[in-house]
Parts: structure tokens; sequence; C-alpha cells
């Protein structure tokens, strides 16, 4: 056998090898892996092809090489999610380097990381000021993560005391065109009921790029026609406003009879309906 032939099949047959390997060890974001993974990887990658051109003089050789670095990184995930002591010694621990405000500087000279280097990491969490900073802590994974002091944080939801609902994820229903049946149904929604929604926003399949339904279910289209424009719906919004409408019109009802029992009457059913909308605003508005 020719020798490219030889090249091609092992490289192949390592090809795939290589994929069912790197699955094997897990999914990781590269970006966050720590040194020594990265390094496992690395070592991996070069050994799968120095055996891709046949350097090895026993190819066995390679395999137990590859074994190695393949099979002790898995054991040593499972030991450390079964042990807490086995997760710091191979991962490290993480690393405070600003606490209350302070630089620590002992820590600074553990992690081997200069001030100018702290101060770009820093700035890089858009933290341009150290005196904004209340707590900084460096991942095993090299990542600076930041916590600003409470007066710099912005204003959330729950610092202004509004209620608001849990928002569950959106799914897509339809991508170039094709209705997507799984997350559909999961919905609990047909393709008679996508069918209505798009004919009253008169739009065909066959213009929909992607359709993402909420939790709410309302429907949100891109079309592949750019010029086309779509008025998104606003049942939530419309269904709040009537509701409001009503109660107004309730309180005008109670102020214009002379009446005292339709007055008490009107004045009920518009305390009713306040209560409703109120804990419906969070729903309805968000």
């Amino acid at each position: 056998m020719q020798v490219w032939i030889q090249i091609l099949l092992s490289s192949a047959s390592l090809f795939f090898l290589l994929l069912f390997m790197i699955r094997l060890m897990g999914k990781r974001n590269l970006v966050r892996i720590t040194p020594f993974r990265f390094v496992g990887y690395v070592v991996t990658a070069v050994i799968t092809a120095v055996m891709s051109l046949n350097l090895m003089t026993d190819i066995a050789y390679g395999f137990i090489a590859l074994g190695v670095w393949v099979l002790f990184p898995i054991a040593l995930d499972y030991l450390s999610i079964k042990s807490k002591w086995i997760h710091d010694i191979v991962n490290g621990k993480e690393t405070v380097l600003i606490k209350h405000g302070k630089i620590m500087e002992e820590s600074l000279l553990e992690v081997r990381l200069t001030g100018e280097e702290l101060l770009r990491e820093l700035r890089s969490k858009n933290a341009f000021n150290l005196a904004d900073v209340e707590f900084a802590v460096m991942e095993d994974t090299g990542e600076l993560n930041v916590l600003m002091k409470s007066h710099k944080r912005p204003v959330d939801a729950y610092d202004l005391g509004i209620k608001v609902a849990p928002q569950a994820e959106p799914q897509t229903v339809i991508l170039d065109g094709n209705i997507l049946n799984e997350p559909l149904f999961s919905l609990g929604f047909n393709k008679e009921w996508l069918g209505i929604q798009l004919e009253t926003m008169g739009v065909s399949l066959d213009n929909v790029f992607i359709g993402q339904v909420d939790s709410s279910g309302e429907l949100y289209l891109d079309l592949f026609d750019d010029a086309i424009q779509l008025s998104q719906p606003k049942v939530k919004e419309m269904l709040y406003a009537n509701f409001e409408k009503s109660q107004a019109d309730l309180m005008t009802f109670a102020l214009e009879t002379e009446n005292e029992t339709a007055k008490k009457m009107y004045s009920e059913h518009a305390e009713k309906l306040r209560q409703l909308t109120e804990k419906l605003k969070p729903y309805l508005l968000r």
C-alpha cells in the first residue's frame, strides 16, 4: 500500500477517534478551561497528529499515550465531583484579590499578577475606578469576577420593589420556513394555531426565516425580506389597557349614578378589578 493511502486512512480513522475522545472528555468552554485542561487538549492533539503521519515506530505506543491523556482527565473529573479536596488539588481554588475595596497584595503575588495587570483586568469588567470595586476574585480558570459597591450597581426591579414574573425560555417554532413540531407542541400549540397567527399577521410560512414563541404565547417573526415591516403583537399590553379602561368606566358609573345600591356595586367591582390588575401587572407589562 502506498504511503499516501496509509496516511489518508490513518488520519481519517484518528479524526473520528479524536472526535469521540473529545466528546468523551465532556463539554468545556475553551475560554474558561483551566491551564491543565488546555495542556491536556494540546497533548492529545499532538499525539493524534504524530500518529496520523505514521511518525511512530509502533502505533500501539500512541494509543497508550492517548489512553492516558484521555482517561486520566475523565477519572480526575469524576473524583473532583465526588471530593472537594481533589477538586482543589486538580483545578486549584479561587483567589480573592480585592476585599472590602482593599487590594490583597499577597494574593497578587500568589497568582503572579502585577498591579498594572489587575487594573487592566478590572477595566475589562467595566470597573475603571478602583474605588468603585467592593470585591474581586480570580477563578481557577484565570477569569476575574468583580462585585461593584452597592451604590455603583445598576438599579433592578428588586431594588425598586417591583414584582416581575419569571420569564421562561422562548421556543423556536419556525426555522428557514419549516415548522419545528417538537418545540411547538411543548408549548401546547399546534400547526393550526401557528397558521392562524401567520394569517393574522399577513405573512406566508415560506417568507419566515425564524419564528419564536415566548411563554405567554406571543409570536415573534424575522422574515427573509427585510423590507417588509411587521407589527409585533401587543396582546398583553392591550389586555392590560382594557383592564384599566374597564376600571375607569366603573368608577365613572359609580360617580354619575344617584342610586346608592348601584353606586356601591360599581365601586366594589372597580376595586376588585383594580386588585386583579395589580396582580396581573407583572405578567402583562414585563
